[in-house]
């Protein structure tokens, strides 16, 4: 359970050159906690390179070469799908659009969603052949629909994983066929992975379907029967609900997971496994461990104002500063308690101040460590003042700064 905050303003005092406030976190241990602070050294993963995240905060709770690039098999189609996402929610496609198949798109090899050549096929029922059973074939013609061509599309994946932070990525196609220069890490996919859960939460529920019927007997006009989807964890009991599976000879067996519990939801990638049922198995000791021995601390919603502030020449005389998003830490359970966060707010703000604007910091401490900070935004915009305003405002301003 989130402790809940309290936060004192305006108990300020004067800094050199900014201006502080406290924030008090009222942080009961959890019942049946671990051992407060004493965390046990993760699980050894039998793996090329793993990481463990919290949705929630971001935070990375275990990691071993999580850097490494590696060939990401059909991983690449999160990124195929986000993409596609992302064109739906821009309005440049619809989900009942209809998509010829082309050629190429047919002749696909590996995994298929079973298409057929000139055949047309909405774009949601692609966007499901693509991520519950993987399609290779669903992935190309998606990638043509949208860009004109697979090639056009992975510019279209190349400039998307660029935005999204993802530094060691590069893409060359949309099924994750393997090919030169096409690769990935451990980290950028728990990157990616937050995002499709939170950018389009209204398309994430695909992820958790465990199977996918599509298209008929050419023999008997009968419906072929459902195809499973590869991720077996669906079916484990302990909250998982997607991601992606991928395995190519190059890549090994790798699993990108998510799961939820008491209101939380971790996030594990594995590369390199040596099995399917290794992938699960160690999947599934990594968010064991990060269920067990970590909780997370709400310290503030984004949105909404922190503190109010003097602002200078302006229109108006304060201004409020608040965060763009959320802001969660993940700690030990049971040390919650030892978490503080400090507003920083820059002196001497002066207008215009357009709202979005860095006027200050949000540092969020654990036992006197800094453990995470973000930027204070201004929540509105503040105009110039009137000459007299601004004359008026530089009278107090002297006289302030004068007597200290």
């Amino acid at each position: 359970m989130n402790p809940l905050l309290r936060m004192i303003f305006p108990s300020l005092r004067k800094g050199k050159g900014a201006l502080w406030a406290l924030v008090v976190l009222l942080a009961p241990c959890t019942a049946g906690a671990a051992t407060a602070g004493i965390i046990p050294s993760p699980p050894r993963i039998a793996a090329k390179s793993y990481i463990l995240m919290d949705a929630a905060s971001g935070d990375v709770l275990a990691e071993q070469n999580a850097d490494e690039k590696v060939p990401p098999a059909s991983l690449t189609k999160m990124m195929t799908a986000y993409v596609v996402e992302s064109e739906l929610a821009a309005g440049n496609i619809g989900r009942d659009e209809q998509v010829t198949v082309s050629e190429r798109a047919w002749r696909m090899r590996g995994s298929l969603m079973f298409i057929e050549v000139g055949e047309q096929v909405s774009v949601d029922n692609l966007l499901k052949g693509v991520i519950i059973v993987s399609g290779n074939d669903a992935s190309v013609a998606l990638a043509e629909h949208v860009a004109g061509s697979e090639r056009a599309f992975s510019d279209l994946m190349n400039a998307t994983a660029n935005k999204l932070g993802m530094a060691s990525s590069h893409f060359q196609n949309a099924s994750g066929w393997p090919a030169a220069d096409h690769y990935t890490t451990a980290r950028d996919l728990a990157i990616l992975s937050r995002h499709i859960i939170q950018d389009y939460p209204e398309y994430y529920a695909s992820y958790a379907e465990k199977e996918f019927q599509y298209g008929v007997n050419k023999r008997t006009g009968e419906p072929l029967a459902p195809q499973p989807n590869r991720n077996s964890l669906l079916w484990s009991g302990i909250g998982v609900d997607g991601l992606k599976t991928g395995h190519t000879s190059a890549a090994g067996y790798c699993l990108a997971a998510s799961a939820t519990q008491d209101d939380r939801r971790l996030i594990a990638v594995v590369m390199g496994a040596a099995n399917e049922r290794a992938r699960a198995r160690e999947t599934q000791k990594l968010l064991t461990y990060g269920f067990r021995f970590f909780e997370n601390v709400a310290i503030k919603s984004g949105g909404i104002s922190l503190t109010s502030f003097r602002v200078w020449q302006g229109d108006r005389n304060t201004l409020s500063g608040g965060l763009e998003e959320d802001l969660v830490v993940t700690v030990p359970r049971g040390t919650s308690g030892q978490v503080e966060a400090s507003v920083r707010v820059d002196s001497d703000i002066r207008a215009p101040v357009e709202a979005g604007q860095v006027i200050g910091s949000v540092v969020v401490r654990q036992d006197g460590e800094i453990v995470k900070q973000r930027d204070l935004l201004a929540l509105e915009t503040v105009k110039t003042g009137s000459f007299l305003k601004r004359m008026w405002d530089s009278i107090l301003y002297f006289f302030s700064h004068l007597l200290g």
